[in-house]
């Protein structure tokens, strides 16, 4: 039997969006890869990096941003593409979602090495101080923590809003389990007892994130066996 999914104004709406930010990613990654790689004498290759002297490492710290920021809209992009297949075969598109959108993440984690080998090749050319690559690291990525911190904030301020409203599958009291409360909780367990806490801090966000997916599938499993 093929189940139907009917087009309504809603789901238009999210096919549009979902698929502006797909070419939205492709232009801010197309943008980052030209300014990390191009090179005039067109010395490209995948064993030598002497095309990444082309670029200063001004030129590759900009195009390394714009491909960072860029490339994880990608993962929108292939939830737009599952949207437009899902009314042939709603799993064997899902599965296309799930494969490309790892893809790409892995691909996120590609480019943004990029601007690190162009710093390598840079610092071999010239015989530098090791503290321009420390620096350089520091810039393009100690900078990307700033990022997890405001989404992470954000999706708690908006988990508690809706969990509070008392229309989600949540119940109300789970809204002191955001991944920011739980967060801070490794902060307090390693001002309490270091000799705990010191193995909790060096993955605090994994630990949140991880404890916040297990009551949520503890609550996701009592509404299924309600159904």
């Amino acid at each position: 039997m093929i189940r139907e999914y009917p087009m309504n104004s809603s789901s238009q709406q999210y096919i549009g969006i979902t698929g502006v930010i797909g070419l939205i990613a492709a232009i801010l990654v197309g943008i980052g890869e030209f300014l990390l790689h191009f090179d005039p004498l067109a010395r490209f290759s995948e064993t030598s990096y002497d095309f990444m002297l082309a670029a200063s490492d001004e030129r590759q710290t900009i195009g390394h941003f714009f491909g960072v920021f860029g490339a994880p809209l990608y993962v929108v992009g292939c939830w737009h593409i599952y949207l437009m297949l899902r009314p042939a075969n709603q799993k064997l598109a899902f599965i296309g979602f799930l494969a490309s959108a790892y893809g790409f993440m892995i691909g996120a984690d590609w480019i943004s090495s990029r601007a690190s080998i162009g710093a390598l090749i840079h610092f071999q050319e010239s015989g530098g101080n090791i503290k321009v690559l420390v620096e350089l690291y520091q810039l393009r990525y100690e900078s990307l923590l700033t990022v997890i911190r405001v989404t992470t904030v954000i999706i708690s301020l908006i988990f508690i809003y809706l969990t509070l409203t008392g229309r989600s599958h949540y119940q109300k009291w789970h809204a002191i389990f955001n991944p920011i409360v739980l967060l801070m909780m490794n902060f307090v367990i390693y001002a309490i007892s270091p000799a705990i806490g010191k193995y909790l801090m060096p993955i605090a966000l994994n630990v949140a994130f991880g404890l916040f997916f297990v009551i949520s599938l503890l609550q996701a499993q009592k509404i299924q066996l309600r159904e």
